[in-house]
């Protein structure tokens, strides 16, 4: 058997907060004009007040609603699965799990807060939401799931992956947002994550009807997501696997990587390793301090590791991972040395995600392309010493609407670096 699920009767029905496991204690977001630490207050014109509440939390574990459990059964629980071919392929020892993220309607893990997001704005009597969104992942999330609270959505896409990815684009429109090209007022620039959040705020702040909605990052993000890292360890457990030995995912702002490693940061033998791509290597190469989430200083600084909030990384296809901060729960976790991180070319990372899609398959997102590529490592590393190591990665979204990065790369057109 190489494929384990679970009925949906046992989707989580509480969220796993790290908070509590962290070494150390979290440090304040401040406020951009007094730079003193934000209070809930200063936070109610972007997030309704659950969301809030759960941003600044220290309970251990908080209840997923109703509601929102309701339609995560559309998909959820996700099957892991043992990546039997790949592993002959590569002639190692080591055991490769995947969970399978991109099962969701938008085609990735996003949707597990998107769903979450979207119901506590209409509980609270919001109408409109902005967002940015990078290889569109996030945006098509976001619809799909402001579709199902009759939200109206306005969509920030950077204008690197608007050229590149127009799928993602008529994907959104489909499901009833709007997209834009951003930065909305500098058409030359390929614009990043950061100016798309701005433009996303700026957007917000003015009306009263409106909310903002973020797709990684903030700690309410990450708490959505660790649905996927719980059902991961009851499955490994029905697989009759022991807790595995690294767990991997791509890193771009941290959404995907907190949701799969959360649940085993109490877990002292487990090691986690963040991946990003070596063109915006916030986490390997950025310093730890406060900065601005988005590019015009609108967001509350936060405690992480950073490039620059003004920094405008190349073009490259993996849209999703172009952020110049991270997480301030993952950069704890990694100044602290409970996580690595590790950065990729963009060709090795294609090199890995096509070896995948000819052994397993299926055919990854970009992003998803770069916990390949360490997990292949990872296993190659098993395969010189002999050990039987577990591995497991988060298989974080499919890649069907990103197939011309794919032909890039076979055809020569790839740019190592963006």
């Amino acid at each position: 058997m190489s494929r384990w699920t679970l009925p949906p009767d046992r989707i989580p029905s509480a969220w796993f907060n790290v908070v509590p496991h962290l070494p150390t204690p979290p440090q304040p977001p401040l406020h951009p004009g007094t730079r003193e630490p934000v209070v809930p207050d200063d936070l109610a014109p972007l997030f309704p007040a659950a969301l809030i509440e759960q941003e600044v939390s220290a309970e251990p574990w908080i209840d997923v609603p109703g509601e929102v459990l309701d339609i995560l059964r559309l998909w959820r629980p996700t099957p892991l699965v043992r990546a039997i071919r790949l592993e002959k392929a590569l002639g190692t020892p080591a055991r490769i799990y995947f969970k399978d993220e991109s099962l969701s309607p938008s085609g990735s893990h996003k949707t597990n807060t998107a769903v979450a997001q979207a119901f506590y704005n209409a509980r609270e009597g919001t109408t409109r939401l902005t967002t940015e969104t990078g290889a569109g992942q996030w945006g098509t999330a976001l619809a799909f799931a402001s579709a199902q609270f009759d939200l109206d959505l306005k969509v920030y896409m950077v204008r690197a992956s608007y050229g590149q990815k127009p799928y993602r684009r008529i994907a959104i429109e489909t499901w009833g947002g709007e997209v834009v090209p951003s930065p909305v007022d500098e058409p030359d620039q390929p614009g990043s994550l950061g100016s798309a959040i701005s433009d996303a705020v700026r957007d917000c702040v003015g009306r009263s009807d409106t909310h903002y909605a973020l797709g990684s990052v903030l700690n309410h993000v990450l708490l959505h997501q660790t649905v996927i890292g719980l059902e991961a360890k009851e499955q490994l457990a029905l697989a009759g696997e022991r807790l595995p030995d690294v767990v991997i995912a791509p890193c771009g702002g941290g959404s995907n990587l907190g949701g799969i490693t959360f649940p085993f940061v109490p877990d002292p033998g487990v090691r986690l390793r963040a991946v990003e791509p070596l063109s915006c290597p916030t986490l390997t190469q950025g310093r730890y301090d406060y900065d601005f989430g988005d590019t015009a200083g609108l967001t509350p600084l936060m405690p992480m590791y950073t490039l620059g909030h003004d920094f405008v990384p190349p073009s490259i296809h993996a849209g999703g991972l172009r952020y110049h901060g991270d997480s301030p729960l993952v950069s704890s976790l990694v100044k602290d040395e409970r996580m690595e991180a590790v950065a990729y070319p963009q060709g090795k990372v294609f090199e890995a995600a096509i070896q995948f899609a000819r052994a397993e398959g299926k055919v990854p997102a970009p992003e998803c392309g770069h916990a390949i590529a360490a997990t292949i490592d990872e296993a190659l590393a098993a395969k010189e010493t002999g050990e039987e190591k577990v591995i497991l990665f988060n298989y974080c979204g499919h890649g069907f609407l990103d197939l011309a990065a794919y032909d890039d790369y076979t055809h020569g057109r790839l740019d190592e670096m963006g």
